[in-house]
């Protein structure tokens, strides 16, 4: 008798134990998007993320799936964590790559770079990616609402582009370095022609290749001067 008492109190205990650690895998993916959609609009992104986070983790075959990843990159934007937005957005793309949010999730990679754009005298690498990513956007999805305003974002991070190109030539141009200058210069012209930057480019050109003739030719004269009288 006393067995079966031990045995049933053993089960009563399993029993209420197993409702304790049920009590958070019985929310639904329903109730966990709804929590995580309520977070994201009380700007509450890092509870956003969590719920979402554990909607995919418990529920990875739900059709809630998408908005989860789509709600957890933009929580990522709107929470200024760029670089983590970036890689959300990319894995959206990689998992549903024909979905039609796709258009705004390619322009907020673009604006993830474009928010940390440096002045024209810093390193402009995330300038460099923002071109890339809006022209892949405008290439992708030239009809798209976000494809006017890509094309302008564009023309700005050309324009930053340009005025480093010129900022880094007259730096090599006001230390002499001016085979380095003169590339710059040309690579102005080269690629950002259509910029007012590009006249203050054309301007130092002939500049440059006057004094590198001058190094040239005194080059030479000191060869000559070295050589023994004949």
């Amino acid at each position: 008798m006393k067995r079966v008492i031990t045995i049933c109190i053993l089960l009563l205990f399993i029993s209420s134990g197993c409702a304790w650690f049920k009590t958070k895998e019985e929310e639904t993916a329903q109730e966990l998007s709804e929590q995580g959609v309520s977070a994201f609009n009380k700007k509450q992104y890092t509870l956003a993320i969590d719920r979402f986070e554990k909607l995919k983790t418990w529920y990875p075959f739900s059709d809630l799936v998408v908005l989860a990843d789509y709600k957890i990159a933009d929580s990522y934007y709107r929470s200024k964590r760029y670089n983590e937005a970036v890689l959300a957005y990319n894995d959206f793309e990689k998992l549903h790559p024909n979905n039609k949010k796709m258009p705004y999730v390619l322009f907020h990679i673009g604006l993830c770079y474009l928010n940390q754009i440096n002045t024209t005298d810093r390193d402009q690498t995330p300038t460099q990616d923002c071109v890339k990513a809006f022209k892949r956007l405008i290439n992708l999805h030239p009809g798209s609402e976000y494809a006017h305003k890509a094309k302008e974002h564009v023309k700005t991070c050309q324009k930053n582009l340009a005025a480093h190109e010129f900022s880094v030539g007259l730096f090599y141009y006001k230390t002499k370095q001016y085979k380095a200058a003169l590339y710059r210069f040309k690579t102005i012209l080269a690629e950002y022609p259509d910029f007012e930057v590009s006249h203050n480019a054309l301007e130092y050109i002939p500049l440059c290749e006057a004094h590198l003739e001058k190094i040239e030719q005194a080059k030479k004269q000191t060869e000559k001067d070295l050589l023994p009288d004949s």
